[in-house]
């Protein structure tokens, strides 16, 4: 039986000989859901308990029969309460879609993640609506991060269920979506692998939506090629190990170290991490630039209105807020109604300079193989030091500032674990620009075994 924190691809291996089976792994991750000790509940909205089992022998006849298979078939997934599920009511973590009609049919991305095999074990958690980073939801509880457990640190957001239940071995990868971080930031707070991709490359149909512009469909796992896996199955394409990204396909990447924005407030656990990680790159023989953008301090200024998800989510949820305002949790339906805060001409004009920041990216970090900063600059506080509204406001913000970076910039970007092993999780963030995710990837696997070291 592989260990919980393996990767798909090393559990893909050990089902195909016969060291462990579907229908094994499938208990194994339920039995961790239901532990009365363990977080599963706040964890799971939904578990699909038989119908995983029934997937699962299902799986393992065929094997035995010598049926070809998908690579990733009988590996159980976690899916955000966010997708459409055939069966299950989307609730997007809110008593507001508490009575909605259950799904008539599964989300595109969700339903090539199945196509290539992997079981939905259940449906996660996740900031109402997925309008924070922090994690916290008043409606379901929130799981607490797995490091420094009995202090109940958050979980970061808004992937939160999808974060501990990789965590905590209830799935081998989590499925998620990011806006603004939603993916990485958990990642980074927790220890794991977190992916952005292109927000283009994946449908976002049959998903409840945040912003129509910044929403993309990523995944949280234990390694890079757990996240490159995913994103495989979830865009539709096939998943093989021959394709899975090396580490030896690079040798000596040029990577750009932002300087400018990203590097304010850091806490001093993560600058240790971070400037110590960036020497273990640069040993492991990286060519490491200092670059400066000083354009994206114009991004409060840009933002300032709400950006993109206040009037794009404001256009979704407008009728329901018309009669269920009180079922919202009072911080997500205030960021919400701050797009009534915005005209026409001020949406076109935040377009346009949207456009024009891409443009100037494309001139100033174009050259290099990724750009550089920490996901995000603090660790995970505790949830009991957020109880004011000013101070959950700001480590919000302070949560999404750097990730964001990504997604007004129609980029891609990954979060690795960069922090010595037993202390505070920390993440490490190369950002690519559009479209270059299937370059990102092997980079990712480089600098993941260049970091391993320092790391065990």
């Amino acid at each position: 039986m592989p260990e919980p924190s393996a990767s798909l691809l090393h559990t893909a291996r050990a089902l195909a000989v016969g060291d462990t089976s579907s229908r094994a792994l499938v208990e194994q991750a339920l039995a961790r859901i239901t532990d009365p000790a363990g977080e599963g509940t706040r964890t799971f909205t939904e578990v699909h308990a038989e119908q995983a089992r029934a997937t699962a022998d299902a799986y393992d006849a065929h094997r035995k029969a010598g049926n070809a298979l998908p690579l990733l078939a009988g590996i159980p997934a976690s899916v955000k309460d966010l997708f459409n599920e055939e069966g299950s009511i989307t609730t997007a973590g809110s008593r507001v879609l508490a009575d909605a009609a259950p799904a008539q049919q599964d989300a595109p991305a969700i339903a090539n993640l199945k196509k290539a095999g992997l079981i939905s074990i259940g449906r996660t958690s996740m900031t109402e609506f997925a309008f924070s980073g922090v994690g916290i939801n008043p409606h379901t509880g929130t799981p607490a991060n797995p490091w420094d457990r009995p202090n109940r640190r958050i979980p970061g957001g808004s992937s939160s269920g999808a974060a501990i239940s990789v965590t905590d071995g209830m799935a081998a990868i989590g499925i998620g979506s990011d806006t603004g971080g939603s993916c990485r930031i958990p990642a980074a707070l927790t220890g794991l692998v977190g992916y952005k991709p292109t927000a283009s490359r994946i449908s976002t149909q049959g998903t409840v939506p945040l912003s129509f512009t910044l929403d993309s469909i990523g995944s949280l796992g234990h390694t890079v090629s757990c996240c490159w896996a995913a994103d495989r199955a979830l865009s539709g394409q096939e998943v093989t190990a021959a394709h899975a990204p090396a580490p030896d396909a690079l040798s000596a990447p040029r990577l750009g170290v932002l300087q400018t924005y990203v590097l304010d407030g850091m806490d001093e656990p993560v600058s240790t991490a971070y400037h110590a990680a960036l020497r273990r790159l640069e040993q492991a023989g990286a060519v490491l630039d200092d670059v400066h953008f000083p354009d994206l301090a114009t991004l409060p200024e840009l933002n300032r209105l709400g950006g993109f998800p206040a009037p794009e989510s404001l256009t979704w949820h407008a009728d329901l807020i018309a009669h269920k305002a009180d079922l919202y949790d009072p911080f997500v339906l205030k960021r919400i109604l701050r797009g009534r805060e915005q005209s026409a001409v001020d949406y076109i004009t935040l377009i346009r300079n949207r456009n024009a920041l891409i443009a100037k990216a494309a001139q100033v970090l174009g050259g290099y193989d990724a750009i550089l900063m920490p996901t995000v600059p603090i660790i995970a506080p505790r949830m009991a030091d957020l109880a004011e509204d000013d101070i959950y406001t700001r480590t919000n913000l302070l949560l999404l500032r750097n990730p964001t970076v990504t997604n007004f910039l129609d980029g891609c970007a990954i979060s690795l674990p960069c922090h010595p092993a037993g202390t505070a999780p920390v993440g490490l963030m190369a950002m690519a620009l559009h479209n270059q995710d299937t370059h990102l990837f092997p980079l990712a696997a480089w600098m993941e075994q260049a970091l391993q070291s320092s790391r065990t």
